[in-house]
């Protein structure tokens, strides 16, 4: 079974790796042409889902104490 890795990146976006379809509410899928995207969290990007660097000058931060390292699972405990 092909597997994706979800990274929450310390105030910026979650950057998604793997095998993974990326689909709408609705279900229609959106085209994704890489192994590897980057999800907007801050809800400023203009390139909806995906991040375009919005969350930079919006000063969108998160609540990560400290930003995980590949691959690792933040701790879910202060969420």
């Amino acid at each position: 079974m092909a597997t994706a890795i979800i990274t929450p990146r310390n105030d910026g976006p979650y950057h998604i790796k793997g095998d993974f379809k990326i689909t709408t509410q609705g279900g229609k899928e959106i085209e994704v042409t890489k192994d590897e995207v980057w999800l907007c969290r801050c809800g400023h990007s203009h390139n909806k889902p995906f991040c375009d660097g919005s969350h930079k000058k919006a000063g969108f931060r998160s609540d990560l104490d400290e930003e995980p390292q590949e691959g690792q699972t933040p701790d879910a405990s202060n969420q």
